[in-house]
């Protein structure tokens, strides 16, 4: 750093922090002592290098460094203006040229929506238009503060934002999404908001583009705009902004290039240059005594009106302080020491704006320059928090704009039949797979026309998402063939068209009518597609407000409000008082069983407060390493079935009073009237201590001599006396689930009613479940909560309804059924149910099973339907037997009493679930609001060993999101 020697003994003791204000210990006094000091030890061409900002960037070549380093060194520009490239390299080359320079440099960028407006690896903020439907300022606010925050952390002074241009033109080429809309209220009032957010945290903010470039129709880039507006709508509209903003200490502002016949004569004189625009309005009119900078000089809008040297000059003497993206500095500054030779340029104009500047750079901390730490920079430009704002953005701004009959969100999923066609040539998985999170959603293919139409006949509802890349001067147009396509889906079909676009996409379309519901995202990332979902759905209600007017169909501010159900949504660890940090945790134990082959691969899902917060799939289906699990595979949950499907059926005939705790199983079955067992209750076989036997290994009597599947009772082909399907290629006789039954009623009792743990109460139930409500307990468990869950992968034999490849395979059976089992229940004695039994059978991905334990959590109510009521719910969740040292609920499993049980020991004993043999967990906290859920086929290519839970991994895991929990 090249300061003179008196210098650095002056500054030394006026350390102050970086502030668009002086700090509550400036002073004034010294604040004028350093920039007298400064500005005495420059000489004349110096003075007149701090003007000038000139165009920096870190993705250009050696050559390009050099040139900029010519600039600082030789020529003493007062900043840099950084475009493309990336945030390490930028930070070393800010380092580098800080280290040349006489004065330490102004730091500049455009980051309207983030430091991502220019640098790859940094955060992406919504447009300014995307912000224009949120209703809470709170969050603008916050959105700039951390804007600003990335932007120190950048070395960088100045964020050229806010956009304060009310677009009134929606064709305007060049402001469009860059603007927060069209009313002059709203524009100012978000503007505003991000401005102190900005300003917060000690950056300085600069409104643009003065005098207004919403009404435009061309781009300045390539030419000069023209504004035909009286000075009274210039002052009613445009400079409505300006003039809230002003009052409230905005920095600096950047003067756009325009031709304004009512501000400025002469004919087709740029904005940026006039001296009626600049002094007269901005300056003595409007009375802004802050920094103003001119827009990028190298601007056809302005480059093509003059040459460089001789622009930068007339920008000067129009007012101007610092001149942006000077082309040629070396000219510019012959000019001015011609102009100043002449006469036309005097000290006291020079002094004027190089001491402003001066000024802005102490009050910047720039007294005191320290070069950016490159330690953890792309880390702390891209911290957890900023996806925690960004999720709350897009809550507040997606924007319902019709809604028929309240279809939104859709309610009754059991009657429903849900189709998505997908328009627009972008990404949509992440929307198409939240909404299938929700309810069975059909991917319809576009493939031709007629077969479209075809398929469509047989769906209740359709979904259009509307997918354009996420660019702001990309274009969002429909294409002719869309818009025909999207008329006659709509005209025959209930569409819900949703716009991942910007609002103005939707003026091509003239007939709403044909629409029952609009929903307008405003982008296509993965934060707006999941948002969008779940309005349509309830995960949350909508909330947004339309910033724009779009022809005479929606006026500005419209958007209804639609209902939050009780359903699930997604969000981040920090909305939901949880520390991302620590949860880092769980990807170091999940690594650690997939590493040791505890288990292939698995799922962990973990929600707070009904909302997904952790979900994330780990390793692969099998050890050949080839296929990833995805969080839409399918497990074999194992012994979680008991409280998925056997139990709730239980609750609900309880509910209705069917059933009471007293209830003997001599009453309920037949079979058991006349044994031993005829007087066990309900609540002793649901709390494991009616003296059953743990298990009997029901297929070893039915295996011949070799120890294979005998000819007596299975065939290698269906027939109807051998129906119940064991695996691929083994049917097993149609008589023999009585069978089973038979032998447990024939079975011996335990001596002593303690607690052990069996199966066989939950097999006993399902018969009873049957043949109480006459059909089997697949179709029972379907009806009954499945498909008013939305649980669309929640079945029994999942092969009848989904492909094996996103099933992982759970044994290499070389005992019973003597073939890889994949798609089957792994449990013989389920197997040999058809795959429908009470204990085990069920299959699911691990987000269907959270649905089921937050309808538990939210005590039987869950997407506004009450499956049964919060005292039945209660009663089932009691620990009745706890004195006697039985730690069970009635179904549920409860946390462990002494050393050794289910969970992490770190739980309340309000909280309750299961697991299950495959490797499977299931747990809910009512007291800490959270679910947690765990699938694995770590049985998987043998069960004998169980190293996953010898290793207590989901034990461990269950541990780190408690020690996660913030408040």
């Amino acid at each position: 750093m090249r300061y003179p020697v008196f210098l650095l003994l002056l500054i030394g003791p006026f350390i102050f922090a970086q502030s668009p204000k002086p700090v509550s210990h400036y002073s004034e006094e010294r604040e004028k002592t350093w920039v007298d000091s400064i500005y005495n030890n420059l000489n004349f061409e110096e003075k007149l290098g701090q003007l000038f900002m000139v165009a920096a960037y870190s993705n250009k070549d050696a050559a390009h460094v050099k040139s900029v380093e010519k600039l600082v060194t030789d020529y003493g520009v007062g900043g840099l203006i950084f475009f493309q490239g990336g945030p390490v390299r930028q930070a070393k080359l800010t380092n580098y040229y800080q280290s040349k320079a006489k004065v330490p440099l102004f730091m500049g960028i455009d980051a309207e929506w983030g430091l991502s407006m220019r640098l790859d690896s940094t955060y992406r903020y919504p447009w300014n238009m995307t912000l224009g439907a949120v209703q809470d300022l709170k969050l603008i606010e916050k959105m700039g503060q951390q804007m600003a925050i990335q932007a120190k952390r950048m070395g960088l002074h100045f964020n050229f934002a806010p956009v304060l241009d009310i677009n009134t033109n929606p064709k305007n080429p060049i402001i469009g999404n860059r603007s927060f809309g069209e009313n002059k209220e709203n524009v100012t009032k978000r503007a505003l908001a991000l401005m102190k957010g900005i300003q917060s945290e000690n950056v300085y903010a600069t409104g643009k583009h003065f005098p207004g470039h919403g009404a435009t129709e061309n781009d300045s880039h390539y030419t000069l705009p023209l504004i035909n507006a009286t000075r009274e709508q210039l002052d009613d509209v445009e400079f409505y902004p300006y003039k809230k903003l002003f009052r409230e200490g905005l920095s600096s502002v950047m003067v756009a290039h325009l031709n304004v016949p009512s501000l400025e004569p002469r004919p087709n004189y740029p904005s940026s240059i006039s001296y009626e625009v600049v002094t007269n309005v901005l300056k003595k009119k409007l009375d802004f005594d802050g920094l103003i900078f001119t827009d990028a000089l190298n601007m056809k809008g302005a480059s093509s009106f003059k040459q460089p040297g001789d622009i930068d000059l007339e920008a000067f003497l129009a007012g101007n302080d610092i001149l942006l993206f000077a082309e040629n500095v070396p000219v510019a500054i012959e000019k001015f020491c011609q102009a100043y030779n002449d006469s036309i340029l005097s000290d006291d104009r020079i002094e004027y704006s190089v001491k402003k500047i001066l000024k802005y750079k102490y009050r910047i901390g720039l007294n005191h320059y320290k070069p950016i730490d490159l330690n953890n920079l792309v880390k702390d430009l891209n911290a957890p928090e900023y996806d925690d704002l960004n999720y709350q953005l897009y809550e507040n701004a997606v924007t319902v704009l019709k809604n028929t009959d309240n279809e939104l969100p859709i309610g009754d999923l059991e009657n429903e039949r849900i189709a998505y066609i997908k328009l627009g040539d972008d990404k949509n998985e992440t929307f198409l797979n939240t909404l299938r999170t929700y309810a069975p959603v059909t991917d319809i293919p576009l493939d031709t026309v007629p077969l479209m139409l075809e398929q469509l006949r047989n769906f209740t509802k359709v979904i259009v998402g509307f997918h354009k890349a996420d660019g702001a001067w990309k274009k969002h147009d429909f294409t002719q063939k869309e818009l025909s396509m999207l008329n006659l889906i709509a005209s025959n079909h209930n569409v819900t068209l949703t716009v991942f676009a910007k609002p103005y996409t939707l003026l091509a379309i003239d007939n709403f009518n044909v629409f029952r519901n609009v929903v307008l995202a405003y982008q296509n990332n993965d934060i707006a597609q999941t948002v969008a979902a779940e309005v349509i759905f309830g995960g949350v209600g909508a909330k947004g407000k339309l910033p724009v007017s779009i022809n005479n169909a929606f006026k500005v501010n419209d958007g209804l409000k639609t209902q939050k159900m009780n359903r699930l949504s997604f969000t981040t660890p920090q909305n939901v008082g949880m520390n991302p940090t620590i949860l880092a945790k769980i990807d170091k134990l999940a690594q650690k069983a997939i590493d040791g082959k505890m288990t292939p691969g698995l799922q962990i899902v973990v929600a707070r407060h009904g909302r997904v917060f952790y979900q994330k799939s780990f390793g692969y289906r099998d050890y050949k390493n080839t296929d990833k699990v995805t969080n839409q595979d399918v497990y074999d949950l194992a012994s979680l079935t008991k409280i998925l499907s056997t139990l709730p059926n239980i609750m609900q005939l309880y509910d209705k009073k069917k059933i009471n705790m007293d209830t003997k199983l001599g009453d309920m079955l037949p079979v058991f009237a006349n044994t031993d067992k005829k007087n066990i209750t309900l609540k002793d076989m649901l709390t494991h201590q009616a003296r059953f036997q743990a298990w009997i290994p029901f297929y070893q009597a039915t295996l011949d001599s070799t120890k294979h599947p005998s000819k007596k009772y299975y065939r290698y082909t269906y027939s109807p006396d051998f129906p119940l399907q064991v695996s691929e290629n083994l049917y097993l006789r149609k008589d023999y689930s009585d069978t089973i039954v038979k032998r447990i009623a024939d079975s011996k009792l335990l001596p002593k009613k303690e607690y052990k743990y069996s199966d066989f109460p939950f097999i006993i139930l399902k018969d009873y479940l049957e043949k109480t409500n006459h059909t089997t307990l697949d179709v029972l468990s379907d009806k009954a909560f499945y498909k008013p869950l939305g649980s669309a992968t929640m079945t029994y034999n999942p092969l009848r309804k989904m492909d094996m490849d996103i099933i992982p395979p759970t044994e290499k059976d070389n005992y019973f059924r003597y073939t890889k089992v994949q798609g089957y229940v792994h449990d013989m004695g389920a197997a040999m149910q058809d795959g429908v039994a009470g204990h085990a059978g069920l299959f699911a991905n691990a987000i269907d099973v959270v649905k089921m334990m937050q309808m538990y959590l939210q005590k039987g109510n869950y997407g506004n339907h009450q499956y049964f009521s919060e005292k039945t719910f209660d009663e089932f969740n009691n620990c009745a037997f706890c004195k006697e040292g039985n730690r069970r609920g009635i179904g549920f499993d409860k946390p462990q009493l002494g050393k050794e049980g289910p969970t992490c020991g770190c739980v309340s004993m309000t909280s309750f679930g299961h697991t299950g043999f495959t490797g499977t967990m299931a747990w809910a906290d009512p007291e800490k609001d959270i679910v947690y859920v765990f699938l694995s086929n770590r049985t998987y290519p043998e069960s004998a060993v169980n190293k996953l839970s010898k290793e207590n991994i989901r034990e461990d895991i269950q541990k780190v999101i408690y020690e996660a929990i913030t408040d």
